[in-house]
């Protein structure tokens, strides 16, 4: 996972190269993140190499090439009910800012319990790491140290907390506060096709 200063520094490469057209020195990168240490930034491209993000490419001052596009096009919206007019967009979604940061991680979901809420088994959750949580945030919580699930959360008045799923067909749980530990709080979620 990248830390915030990686994935500034990730973002301002992304951003240098769509301005100019080739990527920046190590110094302009420093100088664009706010921090003085040329080493630091080039400890942030070792990361962002290894992660597959970028190539340093050897013997070039300007050797940085983004390996995986961080965006996609947002070509414009389409109608999951009535057909709508098809308008034409010319909108990146930068896929990265929305997954990818600090205390970021992913969890594959085992089970229907949240299906109400769009989310099924074997999707992709994306949760931001926390150990609090606002009322009626999905949150990964733990229960009893040894039980790990995804359920809208709610911290009772008495003491309790208590966790709801979104599938009438369970039902929702309770517990003292001191039971549960939160994990994490729901960001999105990825779903691949089966065909």
């Amino acid at each position: 996972m990248l830390t915030e200063k990686q994935h500034q520094t990730f973002k301002f490469i992304q951003n240098y190269i769509n301005e100019y057209g080739y990527s920046p020195t190590t110094a302009e990168i420093a100088m664009g993140i706010a921090i003085k240490s040329r080493g630091v930034v080039y400890r942030y491209l070792q990361v962002l190499q290894s992660l597959g993000l970028i190539e340093l490419v050897s013997g070039k001052r300007r050797n940085i090439i983004i390996k995986n596009k961080a965006s996609l096009p947002l070509v414009g919206k389409i109608a999951a009910g009535m057909p709508i007019e098809a308008i034409e967009n010319a909108e990146e979604l930068d896929v990265l800012s929305m997954f990818i940061g600090d205390g970021r991680y992913a969890l594959e979901v085992k089970g229907d319990s949240m299906i109400d809420e769009g989310i099924f088994d074997g999707d992709i959750v994306v949760c931001q790491e926390t150990a609090t949580a606002n009322n009626n945030q999905i949150v990964v919580a733990l229960v009893d140290n040894e039980n790990a699930t995804l359920k809208r959360f709610k911290n009772n008045q008495d003491g309790t907390i208590t966790l709801f799923p979104s599938n009438p067909e369970h039902k929702p749980q309770t517990y003292a506060a001191d039971r549960v530990k939160i994990q994490g709080v729901y960001v999105g979620l990825l779903r691949l096709s089966n065909n």
